[in-house]
């Protein structure tokens, strides 16, 4: 008698590998920067990745009318803002630490959506773990300050990137919109990508890798999410996407060979933890 895989247990494969490999392409990422800078690879994992997501879902075949464009634009402005920040930030900070920091904007659109006692500990959890990041300016190995400001800029473009995205929620399916979103964030960023770095773009020596890390940063991820979203509940997949920060910690001392202080290691949790209770509280506030 065959035996059949469990959708779930296909759901939660999916969304372990998701973090995995976007994490590993952003530890990829990183190693581009001394050859074409946050901005070059930024430059090409936006124009690579916009160009095999409009292959995929072809947007132009259900283009939003005129009037309802505007949304799609701050979306894509935010999605590209998310990505440079990021890069920025993570080329000064270890990528774990970059990860946590950015965590700020989805758990703060969880949290100031809700009105529940409860959810000040979370609040308190989220808090306490920046904190702990803060950069302490009078030690050997602190953080670099401005990288801080910049992951938490990408967290705050992360935060504008859902809460435009649910705007746009009725302008066509997932797909068609986030391929259109990363369009204008390639619009933006692909020139702004090659006016810093010129021909070293076009190089075949950064080209396979450019192409590897919008692969493994946004098409494949994205197309898993997608089928994990298809066979768990929301909440669930919530739950399992808080694990992030510790997975690119993990990502960043494998491939990077990034050590992180104990400190360090129990402010990503506690930005976990805050991840976790915002997504169990927020499912119950839709209940």
């Amino acid at each position: 008698m065959q035996r059949t895989i469990p959708p779930f247990f296909i759901a939660v494969i999916c969304v372990l590998l998701a973090m995995v490999t976007i994490q590993s392409g952003a530890s990829i990422a990183k190693q581009l920067f001394p050859l074409i800078g946050p901005e070059g690879t930024t430059a090409l994992r936006l124009g690579f990745s916009a160009a095999i997501l409009c292959l995929v879902f072809q947007p132009w075949k259900a283009f939003p009318p005129l009037g309802q464009r505007m949304p799609i634009v701050v979306y894509g402005l935010c999605l590209g803002g998310m990505n440079i920040l990021f890069y920025y930030a993570i080329a000064r900070i270890p990528l774990g630490i970059g990860v946590a920091l950015e965590f700020t904007g989805p758990l703060a659109v969880a949290l100031l959506s809700s009105r529940k006692k409860r959810d000040l500990f979370w609040v308190a959890c989220a808090i306490a773990g920046i904190v702990l990041l803060l950069p302490d300016m009078s030690g050997a190995e602190s953080l670099d300050p401005v990288g801080v400001i910049l992951a938490l800029g990408a967290g705050a473009c992360w935060a504008g990137y859902i809460l435009f995205g649910k705007k746009t929620g009725n302008q066509g399916s997932g797909g068609m919109t986030v391929a259109l979103g990363m369009s204008v964030a390639a619009i933006v960023l692909v020139p702004y990508g090659a006016i810093n770095q010129g021909m070293a773009l076009l190089s075949w020596e950064v080209l396979p890798l450019g192409i590897l890390v919008a692969v493994m940063s946004s098409a494949l991820p994205y197309t898993l999410e997608m089928v994990a979203l298809r066979n768990m509940p929301a909440q669930g997949f919530s739950i399992m996407m808080s694990l992030e920060p510790a997975i690119a910690a993990m990502a960043g001392f494998i491939i990077l060979a990034e050590l992180l202080s104990i400190w360090q290691w129990l402010a990503i949790l506690l930005v976990i933890i805050a991840s976790v209770g915002s997504s169990i509280s927020a499912t119950k506030n839709d209940a």
